[in-house]
């Protein structure tokens, strides 16, 4: 009884553990399901570049992001494949148990028959029941031998179907088990691949190296135009919370309120006088910080917030006020939270940008080819504002910033981690 009792403990003592490992599996499928999805995505991507007029940096570019991709989406099935490795032997230890219990309660049961029936000539189950003093006590031995005899052949039939289910889960998981094996494997063919192609683009960066002054030079135009629509940003942004904060105090005059003045992290940054509305829209969006939604349906991040080193010239350093995400043709920018359109700019080379205010917060969408919205409009969770513009290169890609008051801030810590 100690021992069956000991097992149903551990047991359940278990349970709240597969539970847990269940749910970092889940959690690792459905992050490897993102990854093979954005996979596709750079290769597609990368397809289309190769088709049209080649562009080797980017093809680089994509090339990279493809086998680090790669190499997550193979460190994510190993974890799963140890998870299931933990699930197998702790089931096969209590299968073991349990038929270690199962012979024991047969063995017993067998002495017990036995013993029986060498006691048959001078105690037998009907001469034990007579020899009652009276009738209560023979009721009571009548009861006895039944109720024994129902708990072994209970305890048995228990024992036989806990080893049953033990032995399913265990063929389950090494069906798992053996899915997951070939998916590294076939996980490790295409890094090798990746690898090769990787290796024939270093060939290209070695013809980049041989003109290193072209590319340094085109390179060089590049950040020069980025830090100017830098600058343009800071000055729109600076501008457009002047001017709101300009209506709110008329708004608030004549409605005989005072507006109030949101905390700043630097004492020369312009900070946006919020009314009680701004500031309930203010607090809302900051109480989603990490749970809002990307400013695309579809795509990943290609370029991070800050300074990092360029990815085939890594002696310069590329600094991105935001984050690039790139996406599919014709892709479509959405709001990331309910706002007003602050400004609509046309920057250098034609492209677009909306900046949005939610309270004494901005978001600002870049590289849009047409715009959906105007100036002082209210524009809704997920709303559509316009059409992601994609280059001669065939790359599609949307540059997202975020700032609280006029502090740009990093837009990876406000978005939720898939979208």
């Amino acid at each position: 009884m100690r021992k069956t009792y000991c097992t149903i403990w551990f047991i359940l003592m278990a349970l709240p553990l597969c539970a847990q490992q269940k749910e970092t599996q889940e959690q690792l499928e459905r992050r490897k399901q993102q990854i093979i999805i954005e996979i596709k995505s750079v290769q597609q991507l990368l397809h289309k570049e190769q088709t049209k007029e080649r562009n080797i940096l980017s093809e680089i570019d994509e090339i990279n992001r493809k086998v680090t991709l790669n190499r997550q989406l193979i460190n994510n099935v190993r974890k799963q494949i140890n998870i299931t490795n933990n699930n197998i032997n702790k089931n096969q230890k209590e299968a073991n148990t349990l038929a270690k219990e199962l012979e024991q309660l047969k063995d017993d049961y067998a002495k017990t028959i036995v013993k029986a029936y060498k006691s048959r000539s001078n105690q037998s189950k009907m001469m034990f029941i007579l020899s009652s003093e009276n009738f209560f006590q023979a009721y009571k031995r009548v009861q006895y031998l039944k109720q024994y005899a129902d708990y072994r052949k209970q305890q048995g039939e228990e024992l036989k179907e806990k080893t049953a289910l033990l032995k399913e889960a265990l063929a389950k998981l090494e069906v798992e088990k053996e899915k997951q094996r070939k998916l590294l494997a076939e996980q490790e063919t295409n890094e090798k691949n990746l690898q090769q192609d990787l290796t024939e683009q270093k060939d290209l960066v070695s013809i980049v190296k041989k003109d290193q002054k072209k590319f340094n030079e085109q390179i060089k135009k590049k950040q020069d135009e980025t830090k100017a629509i830098d600058r343009k940003i800071q000055q729109l942004i600076r501008e457009a919370i002047e001017e709101a904060n300009r209506k709110a105090r008329e708004a608030a005059a004549k409605a005989g309120k005072s507006t109030t003045k949101s905390t700043a992290t630097s004492s020369a940054a312009a900070t946006f006088e919020l009314t009680p509305e701004g500031k309930l829209v203010a607090d809302n969006f900051k109480a989603n910080r990490g749970k809002l939604p990307w400013p695309v349906e579809k795509g990943y991040v290609s370029l991070p917030y800050g300074d990092q080193p360029h990815p085939v010239q890594t002696h310069l350093t590329i600094h991105n006020s935001g984050v690039e995400i790139t996406t599919e043709s014709n892709a479509k920018a959405r709001a990331i939270f309910e706002g007003e359109v602050l400004q609509v700019q046309v920057l250098s080379g034609g492209n677009k940008a909306v900046l949005i205010q939610h309270g004494d917060y901005i978001t600002v969408y870049q590289n849009l080819s047409n715009v959906t919205v105007q100036k002082g409009d209210k524009v809704s969770l997920k709303q559509t504002i316009g059409t992601i513009n994609t280059n001669s290169a065939g790359k599609t890609v949307l540059k997202f910033l975020l700032s609280h008051n006029s502090n740009i801030d990093n837009p990876q810590n406000w978005l939720s981690r898939s979208n």
